[in-house]
């Protein structure tokens, strides 16, 4: 027989995490567009495919992190903790790659090469996961 106490108890903890990773979720997009040199927005708009598979790879990127916190730590303010490191890395790793290890990386990504937004999301998804494996709080 299901204990709607333990259920009520157990949805209401599921609700609160769930809208904090959608508020870090949201943040963390807005942060890394405002990161990077050229609009996402504007490109995708125009149909490129670079441009979404990277932003796509660096959504990914940040939910594998926050997904890990969510299921390793004990309380809302440690989650928001890992969640902001694991933003600060994703974004990191965009400006060491695009700026410095690959400086042509966003002027193809403007241009619609798919080669690199296949590789920038790649790079993201790679971080995205050590960063997730990283976390055993």
């Amino acid at each position: 027989m299901l204990d709607w106490f333990a259920f009520q108890t157990g949805a209401t903890a599921f609700l609160i995490a769930f809208a904090a990773a959608i508020a870090f979720f949201s943040a963390f997009k807005f942060l890394y567009q405002m990161a990077t040199p050229y609009s996402e927005r504007e490109l995708i708009r125009q149909g490129n495919t670079a441009a979404a598979i990277a932003l796509g790879g660096a959504l990914i990127g940040y939910v594998l992190p926050l997904a890990s916190a969510l299921s390793h730590t004990v309380s809302l303010a440690e989650f928001a903790a890992w969640a902001l490191l694991a933003g600060v890395i994703q974004i990191l790793a965009f400006i060491v790659v695009s700026r410095v290890l690959y400086k042509a990386l966003a002027a193809r990504i403007e241009a619609g090469e798919t080669a690199a937004g296949v590789y920038l999301a790649s790079i993201s998804i790679g971080v995205g996961l050590l960063n997730a494996a990283c976390m055993t709080a």
